[in-house]
């Protein structure tokens, strides 16, 4: 019997931007309303584990859809590895195309796991051909001169950086994880 796993669908019913520190560039109603969007422009969300960046994340990412927009979510492991095997069968062109027809890239838990090399390179090539064409939302726990330790090659993570802030906005987020204060282990 196969199982059927359903990722759960957030909103910004309820959501609490206190812990958050949005900056005045962007309005919270922009980021209610993936306005952000149909100016190509990235979020960077920062912060430690459990404050909410997955959800914001996913929230945004619902709205677009719900506007009609295409929209991916990945944990960007997984993201690497679907390019590295889609590079290993021969696909690699049409995975890129795909992702070229997007309008809203999500890349999240950015730099929890190390990439190799080609993993790395295939993720600038991602970035690369976002730029300036459709909105990418990355989560991380990682300030960006940590990225190094991701991509292990100092001129790869530059240019990742250079274009993913050229047209971001930093969140960064604060606060206690949500996950650790509802635990039921605590109560």
């Amino acid at each position: 019997m196969k199982e059927l796993i359903k990722d759960v669908i957030k909103t910004f019913h309820g959501y609490s931007f206190d812990h958050i520190e949005i900056p005045t560039s962007i309005p919270i109603d922009d980021l209610k309303t993936a306005k952000l969007l149909e100016r190509k422009e990235n979020l960077i969300l920062y912060g430690p584990v459990g404050t909410g960046k997955t959800h914001m994340a996913t929230a945004i990412g619902v709205e677009a859809c719900n506007q009609g927009k295409k929209v991916r979510f990945n944990r960007t492991s997984a993201l690497v590895n679907d390019l590295n095997d889609a590079k290993t069968a021969g696909n690699l062109g049409k995975m890129l195309k795909q992702l070229s027809k997007l309008d809203l890239l999500i890349c999240d838990e950015w730099g929890y796991i190390p990439l190799d090399r080609q993993g790395a390179q295939l993720l600038f090539q991602v970035v690369a051909d976002c730029y300036e064409k459709r909105s990418i939302i990355i989560t991380t726990n990682l300030e960006f001169s940590k990225w190094n330790g991701i991509f292990y090659d100092e001129k790869l993570t530059s240019a990742i950086i250079d274009r993913l802030i050229h047209h971001s906005h930093l969140l960064v987020f604060g606060g206690q994880s949500y996950r650790l204060t509802h635990s039921t282990i605590r109560k």
